[in-house]
């Protein structure tokens, strides 16, 4: 994975004055059972719901609408999260000055905004950054989530499925 983020690393800063920032990376199943639950709840008092009230309808609409972007935590060896196999980072654009680009959406964020392509009919600046950025991580054989600008994989089995591969490399890190 390490070689894989230098070669990213390499092919970006040949190409631009921008360099990786990385935001995440290996994350326990605790963690990750942590911030889905976590996102769930929040996404439920942003919009001015109680949990308690919520009929299984919405509370399956809004399960569906945080697994859209958090994978759900999993202790089958043969769907474990992403950043619970050490094989997913989740990064971003820094400047020449160290500072985060902007690319549109921030990282995480519950919306469209996020999905890779948003910003592609827009000229302005966070298309050309998602592109730059996702460029560099395929280069070096990544593969990025289809509704994160920010999540790229490697040997996992979202990689597998987006590559056209049978199985994984890497299961759950225990």
């Amino acid at each position: 994975m390490v070689a894989r983020l230098l070669a990213a690393q390499e092919w970006l800063r040949s190409q631009t004055p921008y360099s990786l920032l990385i935001v995440d990376a290996y994350r326990p199943l605790a963690v990750q059972e942590f911030m889905v639950h976590h996102t769930l709840r929040s996404l439920v008092a942003a919009e001015g719901r109680q949990w308690d009230t919520l009929s299984a309808t919405a509370l399956a609409d809004y399960q569906q609408r945080v697994t859209q972007f958090w994978a759900p935590p999993s202790c089958d060896p043969a769907t474990p999260p992403p950043h619970s196999t050490g094989a997913a980072v989740d990064l971003t654009l820094r400047d020449a000055e160290g500072a985060a680009l902007d690319m549109g959406s921030p990282i995480d964020e519950l919306s469209e905004r996020s999905f890779p392509d948003h910003f592609a009919a827009d000229p302005g600046p966070f298309h050309q950054h998602r592109q730059w950025l996702r460029r560099a991580m395929e280069t070096a054989g990544f593969q990025q989530h289809p509704h994160e600008w920010w999540h790229f994989s490697y040997g996992d089995q979202l990689w597998a499925w987006r590559s056209g591969i049978a199985t994984a490399c890497y299961g759950r890190v225990a």
